[in-house]
């Protein structure tokens, strides 16, 4: 141990404060005089004020690097000689060439017990001996247990087999949000349950037909076209041993049952009703929730042309709102920072506000941008600047946007994501936010 008549003085360069300490308490009781440094610049200023014997420096710090420290150390003339101890995480043999360059007296590798440092302090100002770097790196056991958890697929979470509306579009201009019209799927890990049959159900269609004959539930937000046209192609309808229920509105033109089945018409289609060999079910909503393996489904209507509504699913303490068509605050092309739901413009869709108030995450679109919405009013679909407004108005966690308009190609998606968290920000609501695409899953 050092003479308390002639301590050494050491500075120890460390940001994490739990490290600094447990160090420098070691090294005082060893019988050294220890300053710590919480950065790169506050190290160089006290090698000046402290004058260390020897510096034990952190390779990774604010401000200043480790290794910016050093190289401006080995630049000095009354620096170049000082004693340096690298300490860091990272032992990788390209970082360790690096840090040979500097020319520093040994490597620490973290974690390493208060103990190993003192004894290579020891041994320096002992003998002036200094270790090669390999010898203070750590040696590693071989693992005995490898922790490797695999996803489980039964996990409750939503799969987006369409994210576009209108029309379908194709090409590699979409090649990363895809071209599928609406298709979405809340999976309780037991039943699976359909919103819409745009033409993504067909994609939905062969991931079911690998499990075999199950329950299929398929709740229809509305009739239009690019909301239904998938489903004479959704192959269970076909195969004897499913069972489809199907959910829809009474306020449409023509009851559920005629507007999907009579596009098997011979005019339209080359399969007829009488092929379908599942069993078929139509059934009409209620105000009261269909419940479905534990999962609450509620529907409001929302602000679109015909009966149009959104589904919300409660399962498990986790809400999930989908409302793929809304026109959000109709006719609306001001700014939105300031609007509050006592506003004369958002009072009228308080009942949405509250239905999706809270909400874990919120599929919602927003399918003009601000410059397109003025041309587009009354068409059923929301500017983008009033559609960040609900979830800022609602306080949702998340939001995914889809009804993506067939002109928007991936280039557009990307700027418009850009500006949609500009919009956020500007609202001073920084949600999670992420364009919605064909494939995409999210967990709970």
């Amino acid at each position: 141990m050092p003479n308390p008549a002639s301590r050494k003085k050491i500075l120890l360069a460390e940001d994490v404060r739990a490290i600094a300490l447990q160090l420098s308490h070691a090294l005082e009781k060893a019988g050294y005089e220890v300053d710590v440094a919480r950065d790169g610049e506050e190290c160089l200023d006290k090698i000046a004020s402290f004058q260390p014997d020897l510096l034990v420096l952190d390779l990774i710090m604010p401000k200043t690097t480790g290794l910016e420290v050093l190289r401006t150390l080995r630049a000095g003339a009354a620096t170049e000689n000082l004693a340096v101890i690298i300490t860091t995480a990272k032992d990788y043999s390209t970082e360790l060439k690096h840090i040979r360059q500097s020319s520093p007296l040994d490597v620490l590798i973290k974690p390493f017990a208060p103990q190993v440092l003192i004894s290579k302090l020891e041994g320096f100002f002992n003998s002036a001996a200094s270790c090669s770097l390999e010898a203070s790196r750590p040696v590693r056991d071989t693992p005995s247990e490898v922790y490797s958890p695999a996803l489980d697929p039964k996990r409750p979470h939503v799969r987006f087999w369409g994210t576009r509306g209108s029309i379908p579009v194709s090409g590699g201009r979409y090649a990363q949000h895809g071209g599928n019209t609406t298709c979405f799927e809340f999976c309780t890990g037991q039943d699976r349950i359909l919103f819409d049959a745009g033409s993504g159900l067909r994609e939905a269609a062969l991931s079911m037909l690998k499990e075999g004959p199950r329950h299929i539930h398929l709740f229809i937000t509305h009739t239009h076209w690019d909301h239904i046209q998938g489903f004479p192609f959704f192959t269970p309808i076909y195969v004897p041993g499913f069972e489809i229920t199907v959910y829809g509105e009474r306020g449409f033109g023509k009851n559920i049952e005629s507007l999907l089945v009579g596009q098997l018409d011979r005019d339209y289609f080359p399969v007829q009703r009488e092929d379908l060999a599942a069993k078929i079910n139509f059934v009409f909503l209620e105000d009261r929730p269909v419940e479905i393996s534990g999962a609450k489904i509620s529907r409001e209507y929302v602000h679109h042309p015909g009966a149009t509504v959104g589904f919300k699913i409660e399962h498990d303490d986790w809400k999930v709102a989908f409302i793929p068509d809304n026109e959000f605050l109709q006719g609306y092309t001001g700014s939105p920072v300031g609007l509050t739901r006592d506003n004369d413009i958002v009072v009228p869709h308080e009942p949405v506000i509250q239905f999706v108030e809270g909400v874990d995450l919120l599929v919602h679109e927003a399918q003009y941008l601000p410059n397109e919405y003025a041309k587009k009013i009354g068409w059923g679909h929301s500017n983008l600047t009033s559609a960040c407004a609900l979830a800022k108005l609602a306080g949702v966690k998340k939001w995914i946007a889809v009804h993506h308009d067939p002109d928007h190609d991936d280039i557009a998606l990307h700027a418009k994501h850009g500006l949609t968290r500009q919009i956020l920000a500007d609202l001073n609501y920084r949600i999670p936010f992420v364009h919605g695409y064909d494939g995409l899953v999210e967990y709970r």
